[in-house]
């Protein structure tokens, strides 16, 4: 994996410059104290970390129950039995920080809760059938926007406890639908769709974050983001994810998404 990491980081970094005019812009404007140096130091570890994904990636598509769970382990997954052994349902938030394709794909090993990823289809139909079945093999379901809502009332009719996996740090595609706030130095959409599920069906919230131990072993830990969603003003949990978020990325800020269009969308006056 090594091997085909530093091949991958030759080629797009050194050679193609993969999105680097994207990348340089969101760090520059995420991080206006810091210098053409540091700034610099920060994309090359990130690019680094890119090319560790593309391989991990390919890996998560072909590996085995053991071989993912050797890889990528969440540490406290006895938080969530309580709420199973009740029947419960929750969301996990979380980000495109280290690898969250493990967990796509994991989500039926890791836990008791019926797995339900929230993902966006590949715009290569003919590659998207396989790819779905090989994210879903373990025993994951992957829904898209359009039918998220049925999925969840579905099992929720049927008192099947899930776990609702949600990314929510892509950018929304309505300006009207999200929620704006302040997001490393620049004003942000978040996607409302999390806090929505929440209070629709009174779900208890929990982010999980992911540290990268080694290079390519992670270790996730689960912590509450809101218990009581109907007891808080509304969008307190979009602010709770972004700022949790937002610590996490100036931590260690390389291993974030940055070759994402992330503020392309900007707020109507």
């Amino acid at each position: 994996m090594r091997f085909f990491s530093a091949i991958l980081y030759l080629f797009a970094y050194r050679l193609a410059g993969y999105r680097k005019t994207v990348v340089r812009r969101n760090l520059q404007a995420a991080f206006p104290e810091k210098g053409p140096q540091e700034l610099r130091a920060i994309e090359h570890r990130f690019y680094h970390h890119l090319c560790d994904l593309l391989v991990e990636g390919i890996h998560n598509l072909f590996a085995s129950p053991q071989s993912i769970l050797r890889r990528y382990r969440v540490v406290n997954r006895e938080v969530l039995t309580p709420y199973f052994d009740r029947g419960q349902s929750v969301i996990l938030m979380s980000a495109h920080y280290n690898d969250w394709e493990y967990m796509v794909t994991s989500l039926g090993l890791q836990f008791h809760h019926h797995g339900i990823g929230v993902g966006k289809a590949l715009s290569n139909r003919l590659l998207e059938p396989w790819v779905l079945r090989r994210r879903t093999r373990f025993g994951t379901q992957v829904v898209y926007s359009d039918n998220v809502r049925q999925t969840v009332d579905y099992y929720l009719r049927h008192h099947v406890p899930c776990a609702l996996m949600m990314l929510s740090d892509q950018s929304p595609s309505n300006p009207r639908k999200c929620h704006w706030t302040s997001f490393l130095h620049q004003e942000t959409a978040f996607l409302y769709g999390a806090e929505h599920f929440a209070r629709k069906y009174d779900l208890p919230v929990f982010y999980y974050t992911v540290q990268k131990t080694r290079r390519f072993h992670y270790e996730v830990r689960l912590e509450p983001l809101c218990l009581e969603p109907l007891s808080v003003p509304q969008y307190s949990i979009v602010e709770q994810y972004a700022r949790t978020l937002e610590r996490q990325i100036v931590a260690r800020p390389e291993y974030w998404l940055w070759s994402h269009r992330r503020w392309k969308l900007k707020k109507e006056k």
